[in-house]
C-alpha cells in the first residue's frame, strides 16, 4: 500500500478527524480540521506538515463538528479559502446547531465563514491530482467523497473506515432514510477503483473489499434491529462526549441523559428505560468496550 508523496496523512484520535495534507509545489490543501478543542494541537501539527509551504484552501468531507471544528482556527491562522459541500451551506449559514448535531449531542464547534461550496459531479485539484467528488449520504446527509482515479486514493470521510463506518441517526431529525443511504454510498464504493482507502478515522488501509464487507455486515444487522442501532448510537454519543470532557460524575449521568435531547430522544423512542438505567446501562457498556472506567464516583475516559 503507498500513497502519492504528495498526500500526508495526519491521523488523530477519535475526537478529531484525520487531517489530510495535499502538497503541489509551494502550496498545499488540507481535508478536514478535527474537533475545536483541538484546535491548538491541529494548528501545530498542520505548521510542521507544510513546512513553509501555503496553505491555499481547506476542505471538509461534511461538517460534523469532528471535520470541521478547527475550520475558524486554521482560517485565522493561514488565511486560506474553505470550501464546503453545497448541501452544508444552509445550516453553516444558519449556523442551525440541530441540523450540524451540535448542542443536540453536547458537541460544539466554532462558527466560520466558507469561500465556495461543490457537489456531486465535480472535479477538484488537490495536490496535483484531479479529484471526483461523490455525494457520500448515510452518516451525513450532504457528505462526499473524494476519488482520484489516476491515483486510486479513495478520501472517504466517515463513509467507510476499515472496521465500519460513521455513525448513523436511526430515524432522527427527520432522517428516514439514513441506512438505505448508507447501503448506496457503501454500493458506490463498491463499483470505485482504489487501492488506497484513507477514512476519517484510524489509519489508511489497502483492502477495501473486505473492509466493505465488514460494513455491509454492520449494516445489515442494523437494517434488522433499529433498536440495535439506536443502542449504538447511545454509546457514541456518550463516548464522544466523555473525550472530550476527560471524565464525569457518575451521580449526574441520569440528569445528564435526560438533558441531552439526542440521548432522550433515543431512550424515549427506541430504549425506553428510565434515565438512571440508562445511564447505568451507558457506563456498562463503555466499560465493556474499554472506553471507559470507574474511580472515585467518575466515568473516566480510557485513551483517545
Amino acid at each position: 500500500m503507498k500513497l502519492p508523496r504528495s498526500i500526508r496523512v495526519i491521523e488523530r484520535g477519535w475526537l478529531s478527524a484525520n487531517n489530510i495534507v495535499l502538497e503541489e509545489r509551494s502550496e498545499a490543501v488540507v481535508v478536514d480540521s478535527g474537533y475545536v478543542a483541538h484546535a491548538p494541537q491541529t494548528l501545530a501539527l498542520l505548521e510542521r506538515a507544510l513546512a513553509g509551504k501555503k496553505l491555499a484552501r481547506l476542505v471538509n468531507t461534511h461538517c460534523h463538528s469532528d471535520h470541521m471544528g478547527g475550520n475558524a482556527a486554521i482560517q485565522k491562522k493561514f488565511g486560506c479559502a474553505i470550501s464546503i459541500p453545497q448541501g452544508e451551506a444552509p445550516a453553516i449559514d444558519n449556523w442551525d446547531e440541530q441540523q450540524l448535531i451540535l448542542a443536540v449531542a453536547d458537541q460544539r464547534a466554532q462558527a466560520f465563514s466558507y469561500d465556495d461550496t461543490f457537489r456531486d459531479g465535480d472535479v477538484l485539484q488537490m495536490g496535483g491530482l484531479d479529484w471526483q467528488v461523490i455525494a457520500a449520504p448515510g452518516h451525513d446527509t450532504h457528505a462526499v467523497m473524494f476519488h482520484s482515479p489516476e491515483a486510486r486514493v479513495l478520501i472517504s470521510g466517515d463513509a467507510l473506515w476499515e472496521n465500519g463506518f460513521g455513525v448513523v441517526f436511526p430515524q432522527l431529525f427527520g432522517r428516514e432514510t439514513a441506512l438505505a443511504e448508507t447501503r448506496a454510498t457503501l454500493e458506490a464504493v463498491g463499483r470505485l477503483d482504489v487501492d488506497v482507502v484513507i477514512p476519517g478515522h484510524g489509519p489508511p488501509f489497502g483492502d477495501a473489499g473486505a473492509a466493505l464487507e465488514r460494513a455491509f455486515h454492520r449494516l445489515e444487522g442494523y437494517e434488522q434491529d433499529i433498536a440495535r442501532l439506536a443502542r449504538h448510537c447511545a454509546k457514541v454519543m456518550l463516548s464522544f462526549s466523555l473525550l472530550e470532557k476527560r471524565s464525569m460524575p457518575l451521580a449526574e449521568l441520569p440528569a445528564y441523559v435526560a438533558r441531552v435531547p439526542i440521548l432522550a430522544e433515543l431512550n424515549s423512542r427506541y430504549l425506553r428505560m428510565t434515565h438512571a438505567a440508562m445511564a447505568e446501562w451507558l457506563v456498562n457498556e463503555l466499560e465493556r468496550a474499554g472506553a471507559a472506567g470507574r474511580r472515585e464516583g467518575l466515568l473516566l475516559a480510557r485513551g483517545e
